[in-house]
């Protein structure tokens, strides 16, 4: 039996499938402005048939209502992060989700049951999509922008997790003579500081797992782990975390073998 957990988020879609020896087959692709077409496309590669697909991420709707020919049901972000990181490490007590459109903050029961969670989902302010577009501003790919602000220094601040007043407040800066990394680490630092409050809410215990895209981000962990001054684990795939936990949900409501 093949039992699928597919991620479809803002900015890439993640798809692992377990059979009854562990993980079989895992994937990686971008969203871009067709989800469906590229979750369809991610599904055709999986080293055969898929007997059962758990869909999670803010595209879930639409892969439950798609006729994809094979039985599909769906899972809450939440709880798929959370049997995820339990799964990937069963000490974890707290887990952080920052991705491209929201920023998730869980505290773990056991199990990797969740216990209290907060979401930021009505704006961009201290997600990925933020750093997107920071990077984009600064003319640094994504990618490179938390190495960029790693060469940062200084006390700059920032005062605003608005987008557009963030990027008004970073242009002043710099006609001002900043260094570029040190505004670039300033912006990280503004995001850290908005993270660590949604932690505190729920609860923060360590282990602290970090998951999702920006958990790539150097500075991100960097800064994270200073200004927690805890254990912080970063996975090795860190924004496979989700689509793993709705995988591990589909096979615990088949009675198949988990990880």
């Amino acid at each position: 039996m093949l039992i699928a957990g597919i991620d479809i988020g803002s900015r890439s879609i993640e798809l692992v499938a377990l059979n009854g020896k562990g993980v079989a087959y895992r994937a990686r692709t971008a969203t871009t402005f067709d989800p469906l077409g590229q979750a369809r496309r991610v599904l055709a590669d999986a080293p055969g048939r898929i007997d059962l697909l758990v869909a999670t991420g803010y595209g879930r709707g639409l892969v439950e209502s798609a006729d994809l020919g094979l039985p599909v049901r769906t899972l809450t972000e939440i709880k798929a992060y959370g049997l995820g990181a339990h799964s990937l490490h069963p000490e974890a007590r707290t887990v952080l989700d920052i991705g491209g459109q929201d920023t998730k903050a869980i505290s773990l029961l056991p199990g990797g049951r969740v216990g209290r969670f907060e979401m930021n989902d009505r704006c961009a302010a201290g997600t990925g999509k933020f750093l997107e577009f920071m990077a984009t501003a600064f003319q640094v790919p994504v990618e490179a922008f938390g190495a960029f602000a790693c060469r940062g220094g200084g006390d700059v601040q920032i005062g605003s997790m608005c987008t557009v007043f963030a990027e008004t407040e970073a242009t002043s800066l710099m006609a001002k003579g900043e260094r570029p990394e040190n505004i670039a680490l300033a912006l990280h630092r503004a995001v850290v500081k908005r993270t660590v409050g949604m932690l505190g809410r729920v609860g923060l215990e360590f282990p602290l797992l970090f998951a999702g895209g920006v958990a790539h981000n150097p500075c991100a962990v960097k800064l994270l782990r200073e200004v927690v001054a805890g254990e912080v684990i970063v996975p090795g795939e860190p924004d496979m975390v989700g689509a793993l936990g709705a995988a591990l949900w589909g096979a615990q409501q088949e009675g198949a073998v988990s990880v």
